[in-house]
């Protein structure tokens, strides 16, 4: 008989063997790890329901759950918010329908609108979806210089000329020097920040398996930096920020290739350029790198809503509240962000 529990972090033993069960499932996915269900509490002060799934004393599926509340967007059950990816990850299907009925009775008792499951395969197709979100991921060859090889023309000399220019790249300890570049790169694009403590605690968190590459110029000016996630042979660039003169030295482009080459230096198998919205600059950015788009499927269970909601920058309703977000002074935007941004996930 299957049974579903709800994960207590203090309870040591059961986060590790949910940890467990996450590293050997296939439909598992970094953003299943226990961990980040702490760091959804504790930085952004959502309420959690991490859910599994059990044969006796066998966990046989995981869905881990966030309530977002919003005075802006409303509130939703999600798999799970500031993920890419999310949903039901389980060993067999009765596992995964017990997961789902536990997730359903759940949102109805907190009346919320709707759930959210971030699925990267179609589980539901009565379900309405959120069609505007695709994955890009590649494997690696083991050859360094066969990966560069393997990058189109246009793109491999843009990352030719970021060697040229003499640009290097290190392994940063901490997270101020991403921050900083992150920070001022999405107020350029009129969005708030996450706030540092996030970044600070997904470091802390997921140590190793989280980690900041940083590109500087020959003067030692950083020029773009990245956070990667490490799971299983797969290496996941999550959030990047560039500074102005990025783009005219390659430094985009040179940062990237550094993270395919630690990665290839590591016997890694995947490069996981993670989601973009179609139609957009970052959507062809990674198709010039010779990546094809997958789409995601954000399955929806609506209650009290009649569509899928659109909080996202594509939505012209937003335009207005982007261009002031662009004209406010970066420290006092970055004061503001973390109370706008917890609620947009």
């Amino acid at each position: 008989m299957t049974t579903v529990e709800r994960l207590d972090l203090r309870d040591a033993a059961t986060a590790a063997a949910w940890d467990a069960f996450v590293l050997a499932c296939p439909q598992a996915t970094f953003f299943h790890r226990a961990g980040w269900q702490r760091i959804l509490r504790e930085v952004f002060r959502h309420d959690t329901h991490y859910l599994l799934a059990r044969h006796g004393d066998r966990i046989t599926g995981v869905l881990p759950l966030a309530h977002v509340k919003s005075w802006l967007f409303g509130s939703a059950l999600s798999s799970l918010p500031f993920a890419v990816y999310g949903g039901v990850a389980a060993a067999d299907e009765a596992s995964a329908q017990a997961l789902e009925q536990a997730a359903m009775a759940l949102a109805q008792r907190l009346r919320v609108p709707h759930l959210e499951l971030r699925h990267r395969e179609r589980r539901h197709p009565d379900w309405p979806e959120q069609d505007l979100y695709v994955t890009f991921r590649k494997a690696l060859l083991p050859d360094e210089e066969a990966n560069m090889l393997a990058i189109p023309r246009k793109q491999r000399a843009m990352v030719r000329k970021g060697i040229k220019n003499g640009l290097t790249s290190s392994i940063d300890d901490g997270v101020d020097r991403f921050f900083a570049l992150y920070a001022d790169n999405v107020h350029r694009h009129g969005t708030p920040a996450l706030p540092r403590r996030y970044f600070a605690e997904l470091r802390r968190e997921f140590g190793d398996d989280c980690e900041v590459l940083t590109v500087v110029a020959p003067d030692g000016r950083p020029l773009s930096s990245v956070l990667s996630f490490y799971f299983r042979d797969e290496v996941l660039p999550y959030y990047a920020g560039d500074d102005v003169a990025a783009r005219d030295l390659a430094a985009n482009d040179f940062k990237y290739w550094e993270l395919m080459r630690r990665a290839v230096g590591r016997g890694l198998a995947t490069f996981d350029y993670g989601r973009s919205k179609q139609g957009t600059g970052p959507y062809a950015f990674k198709k010039n790198w010779g990546f094809e788009p997958t789409p995601l499927h954000y399955e929806y269970r609506l209650y009290t809503r009649d569509s899928v909601p659109q909080n996202n920058p594509a939505n012209a309703k937003y335009r207005v509240m982007i261009e002031t977000w662009r004209r406010l002074p970066l420290s006092f935007a970055n004061w503001l962000g973390p109370f706008v941004v917890r609620s947009l996930g």
